[in-house]
């Protein structure tokens, strides 16, 4: 399922992320690999906050419905 469907306060285990290789690799970058724990913090105004590798990242929904967990 997508980041964007995952219940506040569950833990996730980032199985797959789709799209271009700009957008994989700025995720990467971010801390967003397979098999890494992302946690969602809060849904905002179309905006996903999550803690991922101890930081907490606000992402796009659209960014985060690449993200499969």
């Amino acid at each position: 399922m997508p980041l964007t469907m995952a219940s506040v306060g569950e833990k996730n285990i980032i199985k797959k992320i789709s799209g271009k290789e700009e957008i994989k690799h700025f995720l990467e970058s971010l801390g967003f690999v397979s098999g890494s724990e992302v946690i969602v913090v809060n849904h905002t105004a179309g905006n996903v906050i999550v803690n991922v590798k101890d930081t907490r990242v606000a992402i796009s929904q659209a960014i985060a419905n690449r993200i499969m967990v």
